[in-house]
């Protein structure tokens, strides 16, 4: 049964350094390469503060991984405080 588990954990280990070699992510795949969690990425997406691609026909988030790393070197501000802060603003505008 060890034997198993040990084979199961390293093809995770494999899928997540093989999607680290995509060059197109979804959110699942940008937040497993980024460490952000779905809710955030889906918060920056919405403010528009993360590059993402903008093929009008798809409504899946898509996020092209060298523009994300320029974006990470970058040092956006990605604490939560902040994010919650341009969401809020958002909300406001869009409410007049």
């Amino acid at each position: 049964m060890k034997e198993q588990e040990k084979v199961v954990d390293l093809l995770q280990e494999i899928k997540v350094l093989l999607s680290h070699k995509k060059k197109v992510m979804n959110v699942e795949d940008l937040s497993v390469y980024t460490g952000l969690s779905k809710s955030k990425i889906y918060k920056l997406t919405h403010l528009q503060l993360i590059p993402m691609g903008s093929n009008p026909n798809i409504r899946q988030k898509f996020f092209d991984r060298d523009k994300i790393d320029a974006w990470l070197l970058g040092e956006p501000d990605l604490s939560d405080q902040h994010i919650e802060e341009q969401f809020n603003k958002t909300l406001l505008k869009n409410k007049k």
